[in-house]
């Protein structure tokens, strides 16, 4: 019998299909590196950037220039509107079914993003969440809009305090789905999740890009120059009518929303912007830091990275 589990070990296949995951705060260059590794092992590229799903978010989210769309194939870049409801629970299920489909014809394939929780629906997945009704949705989003961030998480707290613990507090968008599972089935968002990683069919290899705060800093307020020299204001203004929307409740967007309600003035917006968006990426670097598997470089060490994932 021991005999017979030795030789069916042995006989077992290395698996020999791979993704390689970079991730990093905002504007530290994942999409360029992204590219430039994509190009090396002739592959297409899976973005875990959930802003960049919305093909109305043009400037504020950030996405792949034209030319850089143009240079390597890019799946679930601008594919949905702000007017959908998408979640990490969805992507999952898509985003597996792409992997799947193109380790038909290519081995390895490239993930890149700052959303800690869409990298960990290709990582590890979810357990399956309740469908939340459109009512509930719309009448949460507009109580946060009026109350604000500090009674969204004295709610959340207050109803959940096991997710409360854990989660990003700053994020209206996680604090949102808990509160609205709680709407929708009197049970906590917390009760649905097991915490058992699913397996998956090939080799995960994690790569995190560092970079000095002050530089990393200037980056951002540069960034967001450029964004409002693009025509950042005009886009906002033509969502408007849609700023109660989820995907709109992020960094960027939500302050010129308060310029256009006349919370505060332009000038204060842009300042709110470069704070939100320094402030979202130390969250994002501490969200990452806690996976002991990711292996960290500095941003400009492209040769130590292609030597590592053996480019």
């Amino acid at each position: 019998m021991l005999l017979t589990i030795l030789m069916n070990l042995m006989s077992m296949k290395k698996n020999t299909k791979r993704v390689i995951i970079i991730v990093g705060p905002t504007a530290i260059g994942k999409t360029a590196l992204s590219i430039d590794i994509a190009k090396s092992l002739n592959t297409e590229i899976i973005s875990c950037d959930s802003r960049q799903f919305y093909k109305e978010l043009l400037i504020g989210a950030a996405p792949p220039n034209p030319e850089e769309l143009s240079a390597v194939k890019h799946h679930f870049i601008q594919h949905l509107s702000v007017k959908e409801d998408y979640n990490a629970g969805a992507f999952e299920l898509d985003a597996i079914a792409k992997i799947g489909k193109l380790h038909k014809t290519k081995d390895t394939i490239v993930i890149v993003g700052g959303s800690g929780l869409y990298v960990n629906a290709i990582c590890k997945g979810f357990d399956k969440m309740p469908e939340i009704p459109t009512d509930i949705r719309t009448a949460l989003n507009e109580e946060f809009s009026k109350k604000g961030i500090t009674w969204l998480q004295k709610e959340v707290e207050k109803i959940d305090p096991v997710f409360f613990e854990s989660c990003d507090t700053q994020n209206p968008q996680r604090l949102l789905r808990a509160l609205e599972v709680y709407k929708a089935t009197g049970k906590t968002f917390s009760s649905f999740k097991s915490d058992t990683a699913k397996i998956r069919p090939f080799e995960i290899i994690k790569i995190g890009l560092t970079i000095d705060r002050e530089l990393l800093y200037e980056r951002i307020n540069t960034r967001v120059d450029k964004m409002f020299e693009s025509g950042l204001l005009e886009e906002v203004e033509s969502l408007i009518p849609f700023q109660e929307k989820n995907a709109l409740q992020t960094v960027g967007y939500k302050e010129i929303f308060a310029f256009y309600n006349n919370e505060y003035t332009l000038e204060k917006a842009v300042e709110n912007i470069k704070q939100n968006t320094r402030r979202f990426a130390k969250r994002q670097l501490t969200w990452f830091r806690k996976d002991e598997n990711t292996k960290w470089f500095e941003q400009h060490q492209l040769d130590e990275i292609k030597r590592f994932i053996g480019v």
